[in-house]
């Protein structure tokens, strides 16, 4: 089976979507940092279902890394994400340089307020707004009608949908759930940093956030009470690091105090070399049934 074409500049992939929309082909993104996992074959496949054409970019994007964070060694396979690509329903890979993302010269980027003031923004100074940037310019190389993101990093959704929504871009942002391992750990490019006894300890972040919809559903409503036993649980595992646990308003990403509308409970926890992620969407306003807590 062959693969999927590979685009390095801006210019041939802007040249490729013309083409595509002029004969009326719907265009699908995916964007992401490459060395692939079943989380990105989960955004290719739904974005699949969708399009004529999917795009998947890769692309190690440098302004959103610190300058004590991993990019230098972030994991990369660039002929194996070719094949999770293919096999996934991508037709089109992106692949640019930094230098044909960002030539010399380049000046502007997209600040995105208050809504980066928490959570992980407030722990990685400029993260969302090289996150915010470089998508911006990925639309601009792809043209798509509509990208697809992980509801895992759940305040890059929200930033990127204000982003679409306050420019005007009209791009339709898809969201899809979160891919987890059988012992519900979130996959992760970063996931490859943990050694046996981490990875074996990380399982506790899903196990933790599990156990505040239980106690949610219950009916507590104390924000304090939810967090405390999220912390107890996370810190029990001794390689477990906490960064951060929240829980926050899911549109503007601002700290909540009561559990009595849709809430967003999120946390990051460093394990070794490993920074994760997870989040859990509730909203016990409506009623205890499970099925309110995705």
């Amino acid at each position: 089976m062959p693969h999927p074409k590979v685009i390095r500049s801006v210019r041939q992939m802007q040249q490729a979507a013309e083409g595509f929309r002029t004969r009326q082909k719907r265009i699908g993104l995916v964007p992401t940092m490459g060395y692939l996992h079943e989380g990105h074959c989960s955004l290719i496949q739904q974005a699949a279902r969708r399009a004529d054409q999917v795009v998947v970019s890769l692309f190690v994007n440098p302004t959103q890394f610190g300058p004590k964070e991993d990019f230098k060694s972030y994991p990369t396979s660039f002929d194996r994400d070719l094949e999770v690509v293919n096999s996934s329903g991508g037709t089109i890979v992106f692949a640019p340089t930094a230098h044909e993302m960002y030539p010399l010269g380049s000046r502007t980027s997209i600040t995105v307020g208050k809504l980066s003031e928490h959570l992980c923004g407030a722990r990685r100074p400029g993260h969302f707004e090289g996150v915010a940037t470089i998508v911006a310019k990925l639309f601009n190389a792809v043209i798509p009608h509509f990208a697809v993101f992980g509801q895992k990093d759940a305040q890059q959704l929200g930033i990127i949908r204000r982003m679409v929504q306050d420019l005007n871009m009209g791009v339709e942002i898809v969201s899809a759930p979160t891919v987890r391992e059988v012992d519900g750990l979130a996959k992760s490019s970063r996931n490859t940093y943990l050694d046996p006894q981490e990875r074996q300890q990380a399982a506790v972040l899903f196990q933790a956030l599990q156990e505040a919809r239980e106690m949610v559903c219950a009916g507590e409503k104390e924000v304090k009470a939810v967090l405390g036993a999220i912390k107890q649980k996370v810190r029990s595992k001794p390689r477990a690091d906490v960064e951060y646990i929240s829980a926050v308003d899911p549109a503007e990403f601002q700290p909540v105090e009561q559990l009595t509308g849709t809430v967003l409970l999120a946390l990051a926890v460093r394990f070794g070399n490993a920074r994760l992620i997870d989040n859990l969407i509730l909203n016990p306003a409506a009623n205890s049934n499970r099925q309110n807590f995705v």
